[in-house]
């Protein structure tokens, strides 16, 4: 017996139910974010979530979906909070300042471009600056840092 082929409407539909959700794939570059600031491999996420890397790899570009308890997981493992995950949504996903500050996330900064946090130099400044192990320095090496900068 022969099969019929699937319409074209059926293969675009199969498609898009297997296209990540552009939220799923925003709170994955954000969990990417914050584990890459913090010098972890996904091994060591993994590891610290009970999950293989690869399932790391999975929820980092969004092709499986980050449940709320697992979210919760990532934000204690990461040292965030939940919202930092959804921090810096573009409007068209929902996430305009109406919406961010009723959910009580913290606003964007004005002027402040997606691309100085994935930079080299600003990963290495973070881990530099997350290597110093006496608080005291670390807070002093902060409060030197800010004071170099202009005000506004």
């Amino acid at each position: 017996m022969r099969q019929a082929m699937p319409s074209e409407d059926a293969v675009e539909r199969t498609e898009k139910e297997h296209r990540p959700s552009p939220i799923d794939v925003h709170v994955g570059g954000r969990v990417r974010l914050r584990r890459t600031l913090l010098g972890m491999s996904q091994e060591k996420l993994g590891e610290a979530l009970g999950l293989t890397f690869q399932q790391v790899q999975k929820y980092e570009r969004g092709v499986n979906r980050i449940g709320a308890s697992r979210l919760f997981d990532l934000s204690r493992v990461l040292d965030v909070p939940i919202s930092f995950f959804f921090d810096d949504m573009p409007d068209a996903m929902g996430g305009g300042v109406a919406v961010r500050r009723s959910l009580g996330f913290a606003e964007s900064q004005d002027g402040f471009e997606d691309d100085t946090l994935h930079r080299r130099e600003t990963l290495e400044l973070v881990r530099a600056y997350y290597r110093i192990t006496d608080p005291s320095v670390r807070k002093r090496v902060f409060d030197l840092i800010k004071s170099l900068t202009p005000v506004e």
